[in-house]
């Protein structure tokens, strides 16, 4: 996916014009969805007005306070709605011989890691993870950073900190953890989303994306940390580091990743900060009734899907059999038809409500706390 001895598919994304569907015709209006076989989450209501979006990243936490929670919990019993999500999950080897793929997705983080925290509000958690050089810092990350997040000193009150420092963290904690210089070559990059009442929080670190459905249209809750893009040249530039025939130092074809440490010059070692960050950009939203679902994906779904595409694509699956895990296999399955050769990640969440015609109340606050890993 990354390394320079990649292959290459820009032949695929030239051909990607023909599988774009944004027509407007087919933005019809999206049924609640419901259902009680995939992973749910307890969550508040999401306002309907769009002022919150407006909001700093601290007002959009104050809902842990005991006041405000005591507040939205009265509001939720006047308007009988309580939101709720489901999540399902696919992942294919694609075109490669070996799967470096992996991800997280857990109902309950706290709950998970036995912290108990003094809202009922639960954060859930949905990460997915891109390896490259082998898979040992795929699964190191896959398996630490949600512990760390918890334990963080800042966690749950302010999780944007908590969360940038967490994925610092861990990417350290990896190589003091490799044994052997092969797992030391290993990097992968990293995407997680967080939902905590009504905020959603993206954290990236490399070139996985993460896209929300409001009302069917896409909005990108991350950007590909690649060489390509301006923003990220300048700050490699500005450290060192330089771009050389489309990778980073003519090494690595993303410009955010954790791993990677064998790379000389590349990582932050005492007072020199190199090119190569684990930092993740993060991009925080006050969710609304109008969200639908949330698709985060490998780089080898977007290889071959636009953003508004694939928004546009699991809706109509969503619509026509209301199956969030078998969308995910369609989604993947028809990137392997696109000619994608890369791993193929998805993990997808949709919001559901008690005011669905078919699920009843006892279905549609199931809360399932266990995490499942891939």
């Amino acid at each position: 996916m990354c390394v320079k001895d990649a292959e290459q598919q820009q032949q695929v994304s030239q051909d990607m014009g023909q599988f774009d569907d944004t027509n407007n015709n087919n933005k019809k209006p999206w049924p609640l969805l419901c259902g009680d076989d995939f992973l749910c989450t307890q969550m508040e209501n999401w306002p309907d007005d769009d002022n919150h979006k407006q909001h700093s990243p601290v007002a959009l936490l104050e809902s842990i306070s005991e006041d405000a929670v005591a507040t939205d919990r009265k509001h939720n019993l006047l308007t009988n709605f309580v939101p709720i999500l489901r999540s399902g999950e696919w992942s294919d080897i694609g075109g490669r011989p070996y799967m470096e793929d992996t991800h997280i997705c857990i109902a309950d983080l706290a709950k998970n890691f036995g912290c108990n925290l003094m809202s009922e509000e639960v954060v859930s958690f949905y990460g997915v993870f891109d390896g490259h050089g082998g898979k040992a810092a795929s699964n190191f990350v896959r398996d630490h950073l949600p512990r760390v997040i918890v334990e963080d000193a800042d966690f749950p009150l302010e999780l944007e900190k908590a969360v940038t420092r967490s994925f610092m963290e861990t990417d350290a904690a990896f190589a003091k953890s490799c044994s052997l210089e092969s797992a030391l070559a290993s990097g992968t990059t990293a995407l997680t989303a967080m939902i905590f009442g009504r905020s959603l929080l993206v954290a990236n670190a490399g070139d996985c994306r993460a896209v929300l459905s409001r009302h069917g249209t896409a909005i990108e809750m991350s950007k590909d940390h690649r060489p390509c893009c301006i923003k990220e040249r300048r700050r490699i530039e500005s450290l060192g580091g330089f771009i050389d025939d489309g990778y980073l130092n003519g090494q690595l074809g993303v410009t955010r990743a954790l791993g990677n440490w064998h790379l000389e010059g590349m990582k932050e070692t005492g007072e020199h900060v190199g090119p190569l960050t684990a930092e993740p950009e993060l991009k925080m939203i006050a969710l609304t009734k109008e969200d639908e679902f949330l698709i985060i994906g490998s780089d080898g779904i977007w290889d071959v899907f636009t953003s508004q595409n694939a928004i546009d694509f699991a809706r109509r699956r969503l619509q026509e059999h209301n199956d969030v895990k078998l969308c995910c296999k369609e989604i993947v399955e028809e990137a392997i038809k696109r000619r994608s050769t890369d791993n193929l990640t998805v993990v997808l969440g949709c919001r559901v409500g008690l005011d669905c015609p078919h699920c009843g109340a006892e279905s549609a606050v199931k809360v399932m706390g266990e995490a499942s890993v891939a």
